[in-house]
Parts: C-alpha cells; sequence; structure tokens
C-alpha cells in the first residue's frame, strides 16, 4: 500500500479501439440530427481543481465524438456528473441532483445520463446508481475517464447501461483532448493519485497510487498553452512535491523549466504536501518571478500527536521550521493553509495547540473543515467527536483567523500589484475582479476589454477577504 507506481500508456491497439469508438458515436450523432442541430452534451462538475480539469476532458472528448457543449442540463440530450467523493456532503448532494434528472428523462427518453468521478471509483455508490436510479445509463471511476467514448458507444449503439469500476489499471492517455472553460486562465495536469493515505482521507482508494506524466509530455503542453494566449497556467496534483521521482525529475526543476519559457504568463501549483517541500523548489520560487508569490500549505492540525493519528508524517516543529525557510526565502509570500477540526481523539489541547500556530504563522488565507467521517478510511472507525463540540471550535477557530487574514492584508495599501483580469464580479457586476501573484482577490473598475489581460491595479484598501484598487494600466 502507498508505494508508486510507473504509469501505463495505452497500447496502439487501444488508442485504434478508442478511435473507433469515436467515430462511432459520432456517426451515429451526425445520422440523428434534430431540425438540423447536433445533440448537445452538459458537464456538471462538483469537487476540486483536478476534478475541473478532468471535466474539461471530457467536455473535449465528447466534442470529439459530435456533441455541443451547453452549460443547461434541460437543454442536453447526454448529461454526465463529475462526482466528488472527500465529503458525505458532497455525494449527498449528487444523489439528490441526480434524482432531479428522472424528469428529464422522462420528457425526453433519448436522454443519456452518466456518473463519473470519485464518487463512483467506490463500489458501494457504483451499484447504488445501478439499482436505484434506472435513468442512470453509465458509470465510470476516475481510472477510465480516457475511455469515455468507448462506454458512450456501447450505451449509445449497443442501447446496453455500463458501470464500470476502477480496477488498478492507471493509464495516462496523452492523447485526450480538453475544451477549457477558459480562453486565459488553464489547468495542467502534472501527475494523478495520491501515495499518502493520510487516515481521515479517501483520495488514494479512489484516485489510486501516485503516477507522473513525462516531463516532456507536460512542457509541451505548458508551450501550446502560452503560445495559445494563456495567461494563467495552474500545475495540479495530489501532491505536486512529490512530482517526477520515476523520471528523476524533481517537481521544482519542472515548474523552473516551464518558467523559461517566452512570454508573459504566470505560474500556479497546487497542492503541496509539507513533508516533500523541498528547499529547491523554495528557491526556484525566489529566483523566478513567474512562479506565483504563493503557497498553499495544508497543516490540518498543529498537534504533533493529532498529525501522527492522521498519517502526516511531519511534526508542529517540521511544519514551523518550514515556514520559516519559506519566509527566510521569499519574505512577503502569501501562504494559506487547510486545517481540520474535530478529527477523532483531538482533545481541547490538541485544539489549542492548532490556534497557537495560526497566531505564530499568520497565514493570510485558511480553508478550514470540520472532520467528516469517509467510509474506507481508518479514522472512519474511531470514536467520532460530537457535532455541536466540532462546530463550537469550528466557530472559534474563526475568530483566531479573521482578524489576523485582516491585519495581513493591510500590507498591499498603497503598493501597485499585477493582476490578471478575470472578469466581472459575480457579487458586483459593476466591479471587475482579477488575482494577485499571490492569489490576492482585488476589486477595481474597469471595462470589459479589459478580461483576460493583465492590469497594475494601485491598492486603496484591503481587508480580509478582497483587496480594492484603482487601474494604473493594462498590457
Amino acid at each position: 500500500m502507498g508505494a508508486r507506481v510507473s504509469a501505463r500508456f495505452p497500447t496502439e491497439e487501444e488508442i485504434n479501439k478508442l478511435n473507433k469508438c469515436i467515430d462511432n458515436v459520432r456517426a451515429t450523432i451526425d445520422s440523428d440530427k434534430r431540425d438540423g442541430k447536433r445533440r448537445n452534451c452538459c458537464v456538471v462538475t462538483y469537487g476540486c481543481q483536478q476534478n475541473e480539469a478532468d471535466s474539461e476532458q471530457i467536455a473535449g472528448m465528447a466534442v470529439e465524438m459530435g456533441y455541443n457543449l451547453t452549460d443547461f442540463t434541460d437543454q442536453a440530450d447526454l448529461i454526465i456528473v463529475n462526482t466528488c467523493a472527500v465529503r458525505e456532503h458532497a455525494e449527498k448532494k449528487v444523489f439528490s441532483i441526480t434524482g432531479g434528472y428522472k424528469h428529464l428523462k422522462d420528457a425526453n427518453p433519448e436522454l443519456v445520463i452518466g456518473i463519473c468521478g470519485c464518487m463512483v471509483s467506490q463500489e458501494k455508490n457504483a451499484e447504488k446508481f445501478k439499482k436505484s436510479y434506472p435513468y442512470v445509463d453509465f458509470t465510470f471511476g476516475t481510472e477510465s475517464l480516457w475511455k469515455f467514448p468507448e462506454i458512450l458507444d456501447v450505451v449509445i449503439n449497443k442501447k446496453k447501461r455500463s458501470f464500470v469500476l476502477n480496477s488498478g489499471d492507471e493509464v495516462i492517455c496523452e492523447r485526450t483532448p480538453s475544451s477549457r472553460k477558459s480562453t486565459f486562465t488553464s489547468w495542467l495536469s502534472i501527475m494523478y493519485g495520491c501515495n499518502n493515505f493520510c487516515t481521515y482521507c479517501i483520495v488514494p482508494y479512489v484516485r489510486g497510487r501516485e503516477r507522473s506524466r513525462k516531463p516532456e509530455d507536460i512542457l509541451r503542453e505548458a508551450k501550446q498553452l502560452v503560445s495559445d494566449g494563456y495567461k494563467e497556467i495552474t500545475l495540479l496534483g495530489q501532491n505536486v512535491n512529490s512530482y517526477g521521482k520515476e523520471y528523476g525529475v524533481s517537481f521544482a526543476s519542472l515548474i523552473k523549466q516551464i518558467a523559461e519559457l517566452d512570454g508573459d504568463f504566470i505560474i500556479r501549483f497546487m497542492s503541496s504536501h509539507p513533508k516533500d517541500m523541498s528547499d529547491e523548489l523554495i528557491q526556484v520560487i525566489a529566483d523566478c518571478p513567474k512562479i506565483e508569490r504563493h503557497i498553499h500549505l495544508p497543516f490540518q492540525s498543529g498537534s504533533t500527536r493529532v498529525l501522527k493519528l492522521m498519517n502526516r508524517h511531519y511534526t508542529r516543529e517540521d511544519y514551523l521550521a518550514l515556514i520559516h525557510r519559506i519566509r527566510e526565502k521569499n519574505p512577503d509570500i502569501s501562504l494559506s493553509a487547510d486545517v481540520m477540526v474535530g478529527f477523532p481523539g483531538e482533545t481541547e489541547e490538541d485544539f489549542e495547540d492548532t490556534l497557537n500556530l495560526i497566531r505564530e504563522v499568520r497565514f493570510d488565507m485558511m480553508f478550514s473543515f470540520i472532520y467528516s467521517p469517509r467510509e474506507g478510511t481508518p479514522a472512519a472507525k474511531e470514536v467520532q467527536m460530537s457535532e455541536k463540540e466540532k462546530t463550537d471550535r469550528y466557530l472559534r477557530l474563526l475568530k483566531v483567523q479573521e482578524p489576523i487574514a485582516e491585519e495581513m492584508a493591510q500590507r498591499f495599501v498603497g503598493r501597485t500589484e499585477k493582476v490578471l483580469v478575470e472578469g466581472r464580479s459575480k457579487n458586483n457586476n459593476e466591479m471587475f475582479t482579477g488575482r494577485t501573484s499571490g492569489l490576492k482577490i482585488v476589486l477595481f473598475e474597469g471595462n470589459d476589454e479589459m478580461t483576460g489581460r493583465f492590469a497594475d491595479i494601485e491598492i486603496t484598501e484591503a481587508h480580509a477577504f478582497a483587496l480594492y484598487g484603482k487601474v494604473v494600466r493594462v498590457y
């Protein structure tokens, strides 16, 4: 358990079969146009950035097979729900929303509905969809994403339901296209799976063991993204810091090579595991201006005792020493973290250790979670804390972190920050929004022509969750 595996790549025979399935589906779609229009596909995504990247590949394959893309399920002939299994709430939401699709199927019997991703990588969930949701036509786990055309061919042309579980055949298919939602920000997956087996986490069980893409394939894709005009490239992996051990290439070396590509763009990355954060990477971030001035470094608990129960492989002291080394090389770097409250066995003393670590590190941003038991993980078998006690601790943690975030934000007032303009704010349509190199949200007055471009913004006001400013120049 936890051993690294070498990635398997599709054989020529597998690729030929895949291409034939793509042709089969496209032929069916083309021969059955309704009112001269192509069929529509809607991809609904829950979960992390890796799920979003996976959904772009699903959408890319759908387009390759002849579908148009739509954001509206009631306009779709094919609905695919890409699921998350990290927390129970996400699973309940998927079951609920899938139940709501029954009336769509009743109105359009030709509608095809599929569920994929982490949630249906677990046999119990796939079986539930098979038995309790007869209008769901197919499911497939994370490792079968590249076989989506083959699965859809069975459903559409052979009129059979298909339920494909993960089997341990963990393939990296480089030919999979992507239909990216943005024209200026992009996900770039560099590895898949996880070897850490934190006792609270389901990810290794649903995404398999760590395997890295070849560095030359990643560099080729990064170069193409820059050539296509993308201004932000986010490198993705469950633990990017352990990238490339199969090839003798470190993550620090990889990100440096990407940063050396010609063009004006910013590189972001997630997620980092503290036990694998190298001094080499810390130095590369300091040396390369194209790499974001932000590190997301989950600590989960400030108690060494709890960290051991979590199987995190570092101590409180290790984490604090790492923060010191990061700030020594990058004094003004923005730091964010994940922290969990209510882990089984967490005492009041353990929780105080967490609060004290937050006070000592002074994070710019923090993502805090109440522990949610996940069936199949070791921690789920332990005695659980009451929901009331977990909630009380969660609220106490927010009261510590929020004023720190407010204070940390004040250092930006009076500065001019380079911001990638993302468009109009969802919360205030009169304002535009973007993010600094340090991942801080900035709001400012602007115009639609700025979207997708860099702008220098003079920061005039700062709060815990957003900065405010005025445009100096756009380029």
